[in-house]
């Protein structure tokens, strides 16, 4: 599996790292940041969750 964001969409309401704190965290910058690019199997479920609930899409998972 592989994450990416579209960082031009991404709002950062950080309802991503609610869901998966492991992969998204928002910083106090207020940016959007993928701790990990390529998480383990036992986190895809997770980041498939997280990925539905942005509200703007900007997140894409592959794999």
């Amino acid at each position: 599996m592989k994450v990416s964001v579209d960082y031009d969409v991404c709002a950062s309401t950080g309802a991503c790292m609610q869901v998966c704190p492991e992969v998204f965290e928002v910083r106090s910058d207020g940016y959007l940041y993928v701790l990990q690019e390529e998480p383990g199997e036992e986190l895809h479920d997770k980041v498939r969750v997280a990925a539905d609930m942005c509200p703007t899409a900007a997140i894409t998972v592959e794999g």
